[in-house]
């Protein structure tokens, strides 16, 4: 199956630029692919008002924009942002993965950006969790939990683990996903830590999930 990148080709009075992946096919599992992509990426925009599609994110966005421009002149600098791009970063016979990155400013010190990943059944194009691929989640845990601990200590000379999960124990990333070089975990911002510790990610090598995935 091929994918083509599309792009909402409109001027905006606010920054506004969505990019994303979509199935070039018009087959019944394309436009399921597709539909599930678009779905995914509104549920990741905080400000989508319940709209259908892309355009109508961007249209309600950039009408928001233009209503406090006029009621707040004077605080309608910087412009507001909008900015939203996905990249697939795998697909097999079994699972596509696309990464969906969105960011959102409305004034003030700085904006929301977060990533997610949505996991696609290529075979059905419907949606799955994660966790629905795993078939020994201790084990997945156990390794994930070691990487994690690699990836401290690489990045923070002083890291403890109490630092980011304000004093429990070890937790799964909410968002991961396949990609080429294996599974991929990402804590987005505020999800653990704080603020200045911006994205936690780190890749567990499908050599070392051999048994514990039903999917690869």
């Amino acid at each position: 199956m091929q994918f083509e990148t599309t792009s909402l080709d409109k001027d905006f009075e606010a920054d506004i630029s969505i990019t994303y992946d979509s199935t070039l096919g018009k087959d019944e599992l394309s436009k399921t692919i597709n539909t599930n992509i678009e779905k995914a990426i509104l549920q990741n925009v905080s400000s989508n008002e319940n709209a259908e599609h892309l355009k109508d994110v961007a249209n309600a966005f950039n009408k928001e924009y233009l209503d406090f421009k006029t009621q707040f002149e004077e605080a309608a600098e910087p412009k507001w942002e909008l900015h939203i791009e996905t990249e697939k970063t795998y697909q097999s016979e079994d699972v596509i993965t696309i990464a969906i990155s969105t960011y959102e400013f409305k004034g003030g010190a700085h904006g929301n950006d977060a990533i997610s990943f949505l996991n696609l059944n290529a075979k059905t194009g419907q949606t799955f969790e994660f966790k629905d691929s795993i078939k020994d989640i201790e084990a997945f845990k156990s390794v994930a939990k070691a990487h994690f601990i690699k990836s401290l200590e690489a990045e923070y000379k002083n890291g403890k683990m109490e630092d980011f999960f304000f004093g429990k124990q070890f937790q799964l990333a909410e968002n991961i996903g396949y990609t080429e070089d294996g599974i991929v975990l990402l804590y987005n911002i505020y999800e653990i830590a704080s603020y200045d510790r911006g994205y936690t990610e780190f890749v567990i090598p499908f050599a070392e999930l051999d048994g514990v995935l039903i999917l690869n």
